[in-house]
């Protein structure tokens, strides 16, 4: 990708807070998109994405003026010349929809680029200017991301936790009362029985009556 390079300010233009913002250094973020001004690059996620000339310059002017419109002439004076005779509008929308289907956005539901009817674009979140190549706020929600979705894991390991010691408690309970159970039935089958001792058979026998039988 090798876009012409067209310069942000014109001769007679004054320097504006955000062309100030946007040279403060190299890398300028916003989202997970990671722009390197020094290599004319757009990266997603540390993928490049490949961005004609003029769909870059239109980046950077949404960039320069985050939050407020960026009007159609504005975006003409930038990209063509006095001199070029084409059909602007519809090249503006052209490009401005390349852009977007590049950062993966729509205008029904716009992420970054919002349309102004019969005005212009505005890019509706904040960059980020600085000389680290990486996004430390992006890392962070991201991490802040894979929190929050370990938290519902961890509640949810918690109540099969308590689920398995009441299962375990209760199984622990059945085993114990089979032993008792086992126990005793062992208890009754070892133990001795001790043998009834027979009564003496003990005959009386009565004198008179003896006397009578014989």
């Amino acid at each position: 990708m090798s876009p012409e390079l067209i310069s942000m300010q014109g001769p007679d233009e004054p320097a504006t807070s955000e062309h100030v913002m946007l040279s403060s250094g190299r890398y300028i973020h916003f989202g997970p998109f990671r722009i390197d001004q020094q290599r004319q690059e757009v990266t997603r996620n540390g993928a490049r994405l490949k961005l004609q000339g003029k769909v870059y310059q239109i980046l950077l002017a949404l960039l320069e003026k985050p939050g407020e419109v960026v009007t159609r002439e504005e975006l003409r004076v930038r990209l063509w010349p006095a001199d070029t005779h084409v059909n602007y509008d519809a090249n503006v929308n052209t490009t401005v929809n390349k852009l977007r289907q590049a950062l993966g956005d729509s205008t029904d539901k716009p992420l970054y680029i919002e349309t102004i009817p019969r005005k212009g674009y505005c890019l509706v979140v904040q960059p980020e200017v600085s000389d680290k190549s990486g996004n430390p706020h992006h890392a962070l929600s991201e991490s802040s991301s894979d929190s929050a979705k370990e938290s519902p894991r961890n509640s949810l390991s918690f109540k099969f936790s308590k689920s398995d010691f009441w299962l375990v408690l209760g199984v622990i309970g059945l085993i114990l009362l089979g032993m008792l159970l086992g126990a005793g039935i062992t208890r009754l089958w070892i133990s001795p029985v001790v043998p009834m001792s027979p009564s003496p058979l003990t005959i009386t026998f009565s004198i008179p009556a003896m006397r009578t039988f014989f």
